[in-house]
């Protein structure tokens, strides 16, 4: 990339890091900054994914790591008083653990492709059924809420990681989202990203030339599953209301699928904007129809993804950039790198 170009992407980035941490200076009522929190948090979660969806690792089980982490904290803090500061690591850890045991066997195995996808889409449904049938526990199919400690008199806890205010919660969020694309920066700029490109090419090839190719798929699967229960840890603490179709069902894990591919998971903010176009339609869905047509936005979602897949496979950001990058200066000008 050319000095120029990067200096003028590093300018574009810095303004539109400050346009969005002045957002709440603006005077939005609390419905806009609920929905700009949503947009920041969903699109950490598909960030996620996206560490490892971009080498070919589909995974259609992130529900159950989201489910991990939303239901690990919120039972820590409902049974035995434990602090989100505390649960929410260990349900991160746990998360990770549950990555090794679902990974270990498949990537010695070599259970790849649409088979690695029907294995994390049980994981997912297990996960599910196991919160259902866990009922005087867990609340089972109604959910639960974490035991609030705020009130209008006292509107932050820090102990119990709650706040009464959406301001508070948005730069929360802002800064979590921000460590995520740190992260994946991290990823796309590391030896990791040049071995698991090669894995995805061809196993075999990698191995001879020295890549430990069941380590390194590990090593993207917990990244992705400790970033995915760290969000559904922070989500149940932010909605103070979790369920098993809202973060461990099929439907939730679909949506994040879907919600990288149409953004574009081969650039940084390609969830990111994924998350923005699976926020919005959802939400103009309901406020248009309601609840008259259930299941409506999982069906448009599906269609979408359809069409996506066919006539923009890098989603909109990366289609984007592509663009661009063929109406800039041909001569002498290197090939776009992931992640730029």
């Amino acid at each position: 990339m050319e000095a120029s170009t990067a200096r003028n992407v590093t300018i574009l980035k810095a303004v539109g890091l400050a346009a969005v941490l002045g957002l709440p200076l603006l005077g939005f009522s609390d419905y806009v900054l609920h929905i700009a929190i949503s947009i920041l948090l969903w699109g950490f979660v598909y960030t996620g994914w996206s560490v490892m969806g971009r080498f070919g690792l589909v995974s259609l089980g992130h529900g159950a790591f989201l489910g991990v982490g939303a239901y690990g904290t919120t039972m820590l803090w409902n049974l035995y008083g434990l602090t989100p500061w505390v649960g929410i690591p260990l349900s991160v850890v746990a998360a990770g653990i549950l990555g090794l045991l679902i990974g270990l066997p498949c990537f010695r195995f070599k259970i790849t492709g649409h088979y690695f996808a029907l294995v994390t889409l049980a994981l997912t449904e297990v996960a599910r059924l196991l919160i259902v049938a866990l009922r005087d526990t867990t609340g089972g199919s109604l959910g639960v809420t974490p035991i609030g400690v705020v009130s209008p008199e006292d509107p932050v806890s820090l102990y119990a990681l709650q706040f009464a205010s959406k301001t508070v919660w948005f730069y929360i969020i802002v800064g979590v989202w921000l460590v995520g694309l740190l992260i994946w920066r991290a990823v796309d700029r590391s030896m990791l990203r040049y071995a698991m490109e090669a894995i995805s090419q061809e196993e075999d090839a990698a191995a001879s030339v020295g890549i430990h190719v069941t380590r390194t798929k590990l090593t993207v699967t917990v990244i992705s599953a400790a970033m995915t229960a760290f969000g559904g840890a922070v989500y149940g603490q932010y909605q103070q209301y979790i369920n098993p179709e809202t973060v461990s069902g099929i439907a939730i894990s679909l949506q994040i699928v879907f919600a990288v591919i149409a953004g574009g998971m081969f650039v940084q903010l390609g969830p990111t904007i994924g998350a923005v176009i699976t926020l919005l339609l959802g939400e103009g869905l309901r406020l248009g129809f309601g609840h008259q047509f259930h299941g409506l936005d999982v069906t448009i979602y599906g269609l979408m993804l359809v069409l996506f897949i066919i006539y923009m496979p890098r989603g909109v950001l990366g289609k984007a950039v592509d663009v661009l990058a063929a109406r800039g200066p041909r001569a002498g000008r290197p090939s776009p790198q992931p992640g730029e």
